[in-house]
């Protein structure tokens, strides 16, 4: 059986208890979901399926994080939810080293955590639920050989320090391996702040640097990169984006950026709850373990959400 297999039969396993004839969920329960970016409109997005899977289970939930892209702060409001002594925390770590001890804290206590969007798997959470990350930089570094033509220069805007988007590079790079005429000018980190990616690439059309085409690894700043191209009137340069907030679903209409990789965020904040939820209903006998390595483990090691390529084709599907 393969590991996506057994991914969802694992997570279809965990699920199967919900609503059962055991123990019932009771109001008072709390969940977290915690974030190290909550008011940009993926965070939100995430948010109202984690909120949608609490209406349903009749518990309570509640998304914390900073307004703006800060690990630390995302550390602060973690430390927060766990001295509440909540049912159980779902976390996409902004800085996986800085959260590890905390989330290994955390399910020393009794707390399950389950990582979301972002994961932390040298720490004890329990599993990962969200994006096959090296396959969705897989599936953009293939479009772009393609669009380049086998010849280019690539600038990539990242955010230092977080696992997926790390794995994201990776996958583009390894697609890309097969056409060493394309060259990564530049992995430029934008601290999660749109203003950087807007003001680096204003910094590269002024000076009329030699690059072709922009990939974000993050949702915040192909469409930055559009504005910028838009407002210089500089065409021939290629944009693929990150994820479909509505910016950059109003871009690819426009054609200024070629494609972008869709996540579903609120599938991930949706199924994490209700997973985590039955977890906190029916813990195992310990919460800390080898699970990875354990052929009787209870828990999955990753369950894959899903990707998909969005470009002027499909985008109806997709727009709200």
């Amino acid at each position: 059986m393969n590991v996506m297999k057994a991914s969802v039969l694992a997570a279809t396993l965990i699920m199967a208890g919900c609503g059962g004839g055991g123990p019932s969920h009771q109001t008072t329960e709390k969940y977290y979901l915690v974030c190290a970016n909550a008011k940009i409109p993926y965070w939100q997005e995430a948010g109202e399926g984690f909120l949608r899977a609490a209406k349903e289970l009749k518990v309570q939930a509640e998304m914390v994080g900073p307004e703006s892209y800060d690990a630390a702060a995302e550390k602060a409001e973690f430390q927060k939810a766990v001295a509440k002594k909540p049912a159980g925390i779902l976390v996409s770590p902004g800085n996986p080293e800085m959260l590890r001890p905390e989330i290994d804290a955390a399910v020393a206590a009794g707390i399950p955590v389950i990582t979301i969007d972002s994961d932390a798997p040298q720490s004890q959470r329990l599993f990962f639920v969200g994006t096959n990350n090296f396959q969705a930089g897989q599936m953009g570094g293939k479009l772009l050989a393609q669009m380049l033509k086998g010849k280019g220069r690539v600038v990539f805007f990242t955010i230092a320090g977080q696992k997926n988007l790390e794995e994201r590079l990776n996958g583009y790079e390894a697609a890309l391996e097969a056409t060493p005429g394309i060259k990564i000018a530049e992995v430029f980190d934008m601290k999660g702040d749109a203003r950087l990616a807007f003001d680096k690439t204003t910094e590269l059309i002024e000076k009329k640097a030699d690059v072709n085409a922009f990939v974000s690894l993050e949702s915040l700043s192909g469409s930055e990169v559009a504005e910028v191209l838009e407002r210089n009137k500089a065409e021939g340069k290629i944009i693929i984006a990150m994820d479909t907030s509505d910016k950059t679903l109003e871009w690819i209409e426009k054609g200024r950026i070629a494609a972008t990789i869709m996540q579903k965020p609120y599938t991930m904040g949706y199924y994490g709850l209700r997973t985590l939820a039955e977890i906190a209903l029916n813990k195992p006998a310990a919460l800390q373990g080898k699970f990875a390595a354990d052929p009787r483990s209870p828990f999955p090691v990753f369950i894959d959400t899903g990707t998909m390529l969005v470009d002027k084709s499909n985008l109806g599907s997709v727009k709200r």
